[in-house]
């Protein structure tokens, strides 16, 4: 008998790739949103349903009846939608997975590479003590009344169509037209960046699995390369010689504070994570992982082959080339 799964959201960057490995693996997948178009299509062994997560009552009227061994909500961010999701869900599901985030762990870490039993604290980022305290909420609701809670810490994850830079496509069109690339400190720290495709493995290995429950477990690549090495493999993607320049992370903070938080609370520190306790229950995951070097060949080509998503952010190209002129080395005098 196959796993019956229910996403909520399901057409996003990651939730996509799940709901493709999930269909590949022979599982019952129905897809409840708003019904608006995207770039990314799904399957069509999906049952599809409208309604809007954040409406509990047009999620009721789009379910009826339907019960899941297994609802995951995609689109979760605040303890309010947690709660109003434990309380829509308690009697429709044999498991419930929450989306949270590898930014909710220790901000720097003390040590890695970082496990599930590395602390939860980031001081410097609203959007992951946001996922801190919806995680709380579910804990207690596991403790307290067997709510069944499995928690997922994504990394950073990309599909073909997502540069891993604030700014997005605008770097990849700073690289192609000479400028300087801004990056973030002296560019050696490590950073795990996973294909959308291989978290798909992991994630869709743990849906209707009983010994998942009450469990954390973040879903990670196995590679963490330098933010050097990154830029230069999506600058060879593209045909160029990438010109760096490196900014310190609290300069960029204060000439823009919205990436800086995503940098502070996130990107500037060094993450490397240990999946071991996935792989216990997920041995296939990281076999035949995809590597950046070709996951940025995949991403240049998509946007190549897509010229309306070609947008350059004029905001935040100015703001670079301010930090670019600022910092650029020069003799003292």
């Amino acid at each position: 008998m196959s796993v019956s799964v229910l996403f909520i959201g399901g057409t996003g960057r990651i939730s996509t790739s799940c709901v493709r490995e999930a269909v590949r693996r022979g599982m019952d997948v129905t897809v409840l949103n708003r019904g608006r178009t995207s770039e990314r299509t799904l399957p069509p062994e999906v049952a599809l349903l409208t309604g809007d997560a954040n409406d509990p009552q047009s999620v009721r009227e789009a379910l009826a009846d339907r019960t899941f061994d297994a609802v995951v909500n995609w689109v979760n961010f605040t303890p309010e939608q947690v709660q109003r999701d434990i309380d829509l869900y308690a009697d429709r599901t044999g498991q419930y997975l929450f989306i949270s985030s590898a930014s909710a762990y220790q901000t720097p870490p003390a040590r890695l590479p970082v496990t599930e039993s590395t602390p939860l604290r980031n001081p410097f980022w609203q959007y992951s003590r946001d996922k801190i305290a919806c995680e709380d909420l579910l804990v207690k609701a596991y403790r307290d009344n067997g709510f069944p809670a499995t928690i997922i810490r994504p990394s950073h994850t990309y599909d073909e169509t997502m540069l891993p830079f604030d700014g997005g496509y605008t770097v990849l069109d700073r690289m192609r037209s000479g400028k300087p690339v801004i990056v973030h400190g002296d560019g050696t720290s490590l950073w795990t960046i996973t294909h959308a495709r291989d978290f798909a493995v992991g994630f869709t290995g743990l849906l209707g699995r009983d010994d998942a429950i009450g469990e954390a477990f973040h879903i990670t690549g196995d590679e963490a390369p330098t933010w050097n090495q990154i830029f230069g493999w999506v600058a060879e993607a593209a045909g160029v010689e990438p010109n760096l320049a490196h900014v310190p992370s609290d300069a960029i903070a204060a000439a823009d504070p919205r990436w800086g938080a995503g940098l502070l609370g996130d990107k500037a520190h060094s993450m490397v994570f240990d999946n071991a306790k996935l792989k216990r229950l997920v041995p296939e995951f990281g076999l035949g992982a995809t590597p950046y070097r070709l996951g940025a060949r995949e991403v240049v080509a998509w946007f190549d082959a897509h010229p309306e998503h070609q947008t350059v952010d004029a905001d935040i190209d100015k703001t670079m080339d301010r930090l670019a002129e600022a910092y650029a080395p020069r003799p003292l005098t």
